[in-house]
């Protein structure tokens, strides 16, 4: 049997300097991940002009596999966190998980950079007989200067999807589109992705909570809420980056954070339950702040209300300037449907 483990990695020190604060955050995911196998590891950094580097290097010397790295700084003031899915056991062969990292460009500005990003991966995809409408479960966008370059990455996004064959009446992905920066400054768009080849029909689900929020091409972007899939074992779920909004598309408490927050909290919610779960099934939680001045507000209500969560907080705006909080989210059930084979 499969077992997973889901860990936010933080630092012991943050008053240490950045190389001690890695090699912590390194030991802690070696630890963590002895006699298993990392699935997925992210790191967050403060600086990647200066930073990632030396962390590349460093994973290399430890012999760890590739990683999403971005920078979105830790609002805990220390300089690095990690996010660490890994799995004990042999995966079925049924299924062939792909895990993709820091794919760029190096085309001029969002839109073709976003555009070339998704032709790559689908390049990628096809070499292990899989495609980006068929088998990709999630993506994660990251975009230097979200306020500026996102219109862009949108219309790259919506442009690719068409020639493959994605649009509202069929289906698009779960995504987070989300501030985050590659030391390259050029590089304006960074992509991580998920894929699943093997899934039978129905499957794989989308989410929609429709009383709480509108389709995302309402107001003209192409992502899912959020999506399950179903194995004979447990059920994932993957809900994306989520914010304070009503199902017209519209920004709800602009200029207050902490309501912002429990109107998102609200519609993750109804987004789970869709899936048949809750809040108390979230395995791992990334929550974004426009404002790093709101982390002590955010966190207490946190703590307040939802103790039973411990996201990673990260600086890092949302795609709309009226949103300043937004949480992504991976939930996972041990039941399953029998009529699918296990993990």
């Amino acid at each position: 049997m499969v077992k997973e483990y889901h860990h936010i990695i933080r630092v012991s020190d943050p008053m240490s300097s950045f190389r001690d604060q890695m090699e912590d955050v390194l030991d802690k995911v070696q630890a963590l991940s002895e006699g298993r196998k990392i699935f997925f590891l992210r790191f967050f950094i403060s600086d990647a002009a200066n930073q990632q580097k030396l962390l590349v290097e460093s994973m290399s010397r430890r012999g760890l596999a590739q990683a999403s790295v971005i920078q979105q700084p830790p609002l805990d003031g220390s300089k690095i966190a990690a996010w660490l899915w890994a799995v004990e056991g042999d995966l079925n062969p049924a299924y062939t998980h792909k895990i993709t990292c820091n794919l760029t460009s190096e085309a001029s500005g969002s839109l073709a950079q976003m555009e070339d990003i998704f032709a790559e991966y689908g390049v990628s995809l096809r070499e292990e007989g899989m495609t980006v409408a068929d088998d990709c479960v999630r993506t994660w966008i990251f975009v230097r200067d979200v306020d500026t370059n996102y219109a862009g990455v949108v219309t790259g996004r919506r442009n690719y999807f068409d020639t493959v064959g994605l649009t509202a009446d069929t289906h698009y992905i779960a995504s987070t589109g989300i501030q985050g920066s590659h030391p390259d400054y050029n590089k304006v768009v960074v992509m991580d992705a998920y894929a699943v080849k093997g899934l039978k029909q129905g499957q794989m689900q989308y989410l929609y909570a429709k009383d709480h929020l509108n389709p995302t091409y309402e107001y003209g972007v192409t992502f899912e809420r959020g999506t399950s899939i179903s194995y004979g074992d447990r059920k994932h779920i993957f809900i994306s980056g989520t914010a304070s909004i009503d199902n017209k598309g519209r920004i709800l408490f602009e200029g207050d954070v902490r309501s912002q927050t429990v109107r998102m909290m609200e519609n993750i919610s109804a987004l789970l339950s869709e899936a048949g779960a809750g809040l108390a099934d979230i395995k791992s939680a990334i929550l974004y702040l426009r404002d790093a001045a709101d982390f002590a507000a955010v966190s207490s209500l946190f703590k307040e209300r939802w103790p039973m969560l411990d996201p990673v907080f990260v600086q890092a705006p949302v795609c709309r300037p009226g949103w300043l909080v937004e949480m992504e989210c991976i939930a996972a059930l041990e039941e399953g449907e029998d009529i699918y084979p296990t993990i």
